[in-house]
């Protein structure tokens, strides 16, 4: 897919590569500047991160994913090779940077680090979104219907009270739930869970590659130019107008470039010589066009680290992290674990017409996006690696990138999404 662009810029003032949420989200913040834009992507039309994600706008979900204590469970979870978590171990070695890295998350001192990182972005995230659900038309598949988050067991329930005391300390609004008020918010669920948790400020919509197709739309019809290539590495001798340059050997210049191609970002910060610890978190759902039950919100079963979320096309039963890396073949039995899941905390369910899905979350062992200008190369920004908050952070992302490429102070400080904390880690 080419076009040209309207405002007939020979080289534009902002090239982005990757047209997922993220991506499209930073094209539409420029576009609004005044900036020219080109969007540089493998495959428009193509399944990526931004299509199969649950829909979530996870707002409360501002703490790391590396909670004490998981290595326990995490060990535990391994054991079942369709459990929670799983590693291909041909990926161990390539991965254990990464591992290492997020087990030190779990310091106490560096955990609240994260927590108040995470909560600046998403604390201001409706002012972000909402603007461009409006200009985008997506405002009538925005559910504002807050979330459950359940528990089987009372002691599940007790062993998170920490994480929840933070979250109320960090903003998030959420009150407790005792099993008939579960019952009578959503009476689907089978009749197992003792206590449960009502998040009042998360939302979902209803389709998220509807909402991406939206997003390309309007950024195309703002005068964006849409070039389909591979970028392989970046070119940043002229560091007043870096390059992205293609599989093809040719290459496109602009006079700033945002960089966000998801899962497949750190070797395009590789190649102008800025290091990151970034590795797909590879995530596996099933969407039921016709369910024959009805869910209001999106439900996360906190014990067994998978999600329902009632979409406009189906709900969609989605969860898991494997790690086997951006090349290895997907493997749908984990699909059909979660799905054996969903049966059995919502009887009743029907399965006609299942569609099996797996996709690569850009994760960092921090749970921190990576947003900020190249220390390397100050024309050239980093806009990746938001793991399961894609979505979530999209319009946020965008307009701290905008604030950057036009010269402005953000409003959220950025020192802690910087690319530079990885050096920093590297020279210890």
């Amino acid at each position: 897919m080419t076009n040209q662009n309207s405002r007939g810029a020979s080289t534009p003032d902002v090239l982005v590569i990757g047209a997922g949420v993220v991506g499209l989200a930073c094209a539409w913040s420029a576009l609004k500047e005044g900036l020219t834009v080109t969007i540089i992507d493998k495959d428009f039309d193509g399944d990526r991160a931004s299509h199969g994600n649950a829909g979530g706008i996870a707002v409360t979900e501002c703490t790391p994913i590396s909670v004490p204590g998981l290595l326990f469970k995490a060990a535990k979870w391994m054991i079942d090779p369709l459990g929670p978590l799983s590693i291909d171990w041909k990926h161990v070695p390539s991965a254990l940077p990464w591992f290492i890295e997020f087990m030190r998350t779990t310091n106490p001192v560096r955990f609240k680090e994260i927590s108040l990182a995470l909560a600046a972005l998403n604390n201001r995230v409706y002012g972000d979104l909402i603007p461009l659900f409006e200009d985008v038309g997506a405002i009538s598949t925005f559910y504002r219907r807050g979330a459950l988050t359940l528990y089987e067991t009372e002691k599940a329930f007790k062993a998170d009270a920490n994480e929840w005391k933070l979250k109320r300390e960090l903003g998030v609004r959420w009150h407790a739930l005792n099993d008939q008020e579960i019952r009578e918010l959503e009476p689907a669920l089978a009749p197992v869970f003792k206590r449960g948790v009502f998040l009042e400020d998360w939302s979902h919509i209803g389709d998220p590659k509807q909402l991406v197709s939206q997003i390309r739309a309007r950024v195309q019809a703002l005068g964006a130019c849409f070039v389909e290539g591979v970028v392989t590495r970046l070119d940043a001798n002229n560091a007043s107008e870096p390059s992205a340059v293609l599989d093809a050997g040719t290459s496109i210049a602009a006079r700033q470039i945002v960089v966000a191609a998801g899962a497949w970002s750190a070797s395009l910060a590789a190649s102008i010589g800025d290091n990151v610890l970034l590795d797909s978190e590879r995530g596996y759902n099933t969407t039921l066009p016709q369910p024959g039950i009805t869910l209001s919100r999106e439900v996360i079963f906190a014990e067994r680290k998978f999600v329902a979320t009632p979409l406009d096309i189906g709900i969609r039963i989605g969860g898991a992290a494997e790690f086997a890396g951006l090349k290895a073949p997907p493997n749908y039995r984990r699909c059909e674990a979660l799905l054996a899941l969903g049966k059995r905390f919502l009887p009743g369910i029907q399965d006609h017409g299942a569609v099996q899905w797996m996709g690569h979350r850009p994760a960092t062992p921090d749970s921190l996006p990576v947003i900020g200008k190249s220390p390397s190369v100050a024309s050239i920004i980093y806009a990746f690696g938001h793991v399961h908050l894609g979505l979530t952070q999209s319009a946020t992302t965008g307009a701290l990138v905008a604030d950057l490429l036009v010269d402005r102070i953000p409003g959220t400080p950025m020192d802690a999404y910087s690319i530079e904390r990885f050096r920093k880690k590297r020279s210890a």
